[in-house]
């Protein structure tokens, strides 16, 4: 028997082939954390498996990690298994949805995270396995397996959404701490946003940041549809070095962008009602209380709260990318911020 083949044959890939999670190389991952391997980091929805350390530990075995990269997915283990992150929705709905991650503090270079060229792009162990170990544990530990419908206890089930995240470089702008994560401690943010749309809005010619914040925010407007205003969910703009230059010299702090986001992309509501052109609306016409009038200007955005801007990229990146999420309202997800435990 093929021992790759073997690992398809039992179910418990990803549709790529593993690395086989022999005793020795789950002891050496073990040997990447204090956590006693019993410890439970979370039950794991669909199934609310057990998700101990030494489970956690097999699964990023499996998906090609280092020692030193397990407190960082045991941090998002427990970042999805929290309630208020509701994974259960995520992992069981019809829609399309993949989990991202936020990695956060110095722990970023001491693992190699990329968080500068080619982020959202392929080449860095780091990257691609830590995202790949926490997809394995939702399949193994979860039970969240293609084609395949779980047991769904009715008090398990609400609406939920994946982590969105992205790898913020502390580099990018040192000096200025309102534009620099490097002053954070170490931490795996699940911005709880199931990922609709990711599209670059490049922006080489504004010089100001209010120029600069309305082309982005304009650009944002389709996400999940034009109609769709407000937005059913908390969304992450990933903004590049460049652009943070631009706002951290007009004086702009991440709260002022998104302040500005929220007052500034509205439309009329009677733009929003569903015509010949486009059969979507605004959600408002299903809120409880009296129809908005014709001329009452909607935001994009639900409230300052649901944004959330993180700086990543290539150093002369000027092209954003904007997440949508999924249900940040109060039947769905809410941020979890988990810190990462990597004191040996």
């Amino acid at each position: 028997m093929d021992d790759f083949e073997d690992w398809f044959d039992r179910g418990v890939t990803d549709g790529l082939p593993v690395v086989p999670p022999t005793r020795e190389r789950v002891e050496r991952m073990l040997a990447g954390t204090r956590r006693d391997r019993g410890e439970l980091a979370g039950e794991m929805p669909p199934n609310y498996g057990r998700a101990t350390v030494e489970r956690v530990a097999v699964n990023a075995v499996m998906a090609g990690c280092r020692p030193e990269y397990l407190p960082v997915v045991l941090a998002a283990v427990q970042a999805a298994c929290d309630p208020a992150f509701a994974l259960h929705g995520m992992s069981t709905s019809t829609h399309f949805s993949a989990p991202l991650i936020v990695i956060n503090g110095p722990i970023r270079t001491r693992i190699g995270v990329n968080c500068s060229f080619g982020v959202f792009g392929p080449g860095y162990r780091a990257n691609a396995t830590i995202g790949r170990a926490l997809r394995l544990a939702m399949i193994n530990v979860g039970g969240a397996k293609p084609g395949e419908r779980p047991p769904c206890p009715p008090s398990a089930i609400r609406a939920a959404t994946p982590i969105v995240s992205a790898n913020t470089r502390s580099r990018a702008l040192g000096p200025r701490s309102r534009w620099s994560a490097a002053s954070k401690p170490d931490a795996v943010r699940s911005r709880c946003s199931r990922v609709r749309r990711r599209t670059g809005s490049p922006d080489h010619a504004s010089r100001s940041a209010r120029a600069l914040a309305g082309s982005l925010g304009w650009s944002m407007a389709g996400l999940w549809n034009i109609k769709h205003f407000p937005l059913y969910s908390h969304t992450m703009l990933v903004v590049g070095p460049e652009h943070a230059r631009t706002f951290a010299d007009d004086g702009w702090s991440k709260d002022d962008l998104k302040r500005h986001l929220y007052e500034t992309v509205r439309v009329p509501y009677r733009t929003l009602l569903p015509d010949s052109d486009n059969g979507e609306g605004t959600n408002l016409r299903f809120a409880k209380g009296p129809e908005p009038a014709p001329d009452t200007l909607v935001p994009k955005f639900p409230s300052i709260a649901e944004l959330h801007v993180v700086v990543a990229g290539e150093p002369l990146d000027a092209s954003p990318w904007p997440y949508s999420g999924w249900l940040g309202t109060k039947n769905g997800s809410s941020p979890v911020t988990v810190a990462v435990d990597d004191g040996l």
